[in-house]
């Protein structure tokens, strides 16, 4: 019992020791904050009174403003650092670096995840200022439009004005980026404007550029592919299209019914016609150059459904067929196609490959 209580009164005895020693972190800790808290503050109202000076010279009112932000930016105060930056500007529009001080708040709105705010502020650097260099901490020299428009294309959510951004990159900074891939891109977002013909020429420039085959962008990994058979689509005739779904399966249906392997083949697209199991993916195959349906045609006795199969969409259908050589069942994948720059195929089908086998 005694034993008992002595180990009682030595937790509790540990328990205040503990209780105390965290008291007297936390006010040291305090009191060092405290410290940091004073002397932030001292520092700053140092800078303002140099800042406020009547006889100062350019470079040192610069390199006040930014002693200043920076030690904003060191306290992640982003709402008082976009106050003073975007007051000073507006109070003095004639300092030459007000691209700077704005792309430093633009870049505060980035760090609070307001990039609608972000965007308006480098919008404004590149709309209502000259450019201007900058020297990085790594003393490298870097243009603030290039630096706006840069974050610009990846924050931006209006097609139109990623067009502007994209643009500007590539007439104003050709050394700075890379020209192939800001093509492609450009291209994708003509097509979200409908601009077919810029599109198309996006394109073109792109496939132009000599690593276009070879480039690899992580977000866009048939860049090359999607684009060849853009252009290449436009570039043919089209004379394999058909009005519509119910003209293209009866036409196919009449070719293999009287078993006429040529007519079949005439049939078959000419651009990405793909042939290939339900396990592939259709973008790592391409053989349309030598593939043939009459060469598995010949000597069998091919039969198809009556109707096309339930999967069937109305941009997409699939007719079962079965009797081939190679692969006892085939699917025939009709498309519908979507391709506005061309209001003539627009909207027409065609025969744009074959699955092998049952469906998964």
């Amino acid at each position: 019992m005694f034993q008992s209580k002595k180990k009682v009164a030595f937790l509790c005895l540990a328990c205040i020791f503990a209780a105390a020693s965290a008291a007297v972190f936390f006010s040291c800790k305090s009191k060092a904050q405290k410290v940091r808290e004073k002397t932030y503050e001292y520092n700053q109202e140092q800078l303002v009174k140099v800042l406020n000076k009547e006889d100062i010279s350019e470079e040192t009112r610069f390199a006040v403003i930014k002693n200043i932000a920076q030690n904003m930016l060191s306290q992640k105060d982003y709402p008082n650092l976009i106050l003073f930056l975007s007051e000073w500007v507006e109070n003095h529009p004639d300092d030459q670096y007000n691209a700077y001080w704005l792309l430093v708040t633009a870049n505060a709105y980035l760090e609070m995840d307001s990039n609608p705010l972000a965007e308006y502020y480098f919008e404004r650097i590149i709309n209502n200022y000259n450019d201007l260099m900058i020297t990085t901490n790594s003393g490298e020299k870097v243009s603030v439009h290039f630096m706006s428009l840069q974050h610009l294309v990846q924050i931006s959510q209006t097609p139109a004005n990623k067009i502007s951004y994209f643009n500007q990159l590539i007439t104003r900074f050709p050394d700075k980026v890379k020209i192939t891939e800001l093509y492609v891109r450009l291209a994708l977002e003509y097509e979200k404007e409908g601009e077919w013909n810029l599109a198309l020429k996006a394109f073109r420039q792109f496939l132009a550029q000599d690593d276009a085959s070879t480039i690899r962008i992580p977000d866009l990994p048939n860049a090359y592919a999607n684009a060849r058979e853009f252009v290449d689509f436009y570039n043919t005739s089209k004379f394999w299209t058909f009005e519509t779904l119910d003209d293209l399966v009866a036409a196919i249906k009449q070719a293999i019914s009287t078993n006429n392997p040529g007519l079949l083949d005439n049939y078959k697209s000419r651009v990405n016609f793909f042939n290939i199991s339900w396990r592939q993916d259709e973008n790592t195959s391409n053989p349309q150059a030598t593939f043939s349906a009459g060469t598995y045609m010949r000597g069998n006795r091919v039969r198809f459904s009556d109707t096309l199969d339930e999967i069937s969409t109305p941009t997409e259908a699939y007719l079962r067929t079965w009797g081939w050589s190679n692969s006892k069942v085939w699917y025939f994948y009709f498309r519908k196609i979507n391709f506005p720059v061309d209001p003539k195929v627009h909207g027409r089908w065609e025969w744009a490959g074959v699955y092998y086998g049952d469906k998964m």
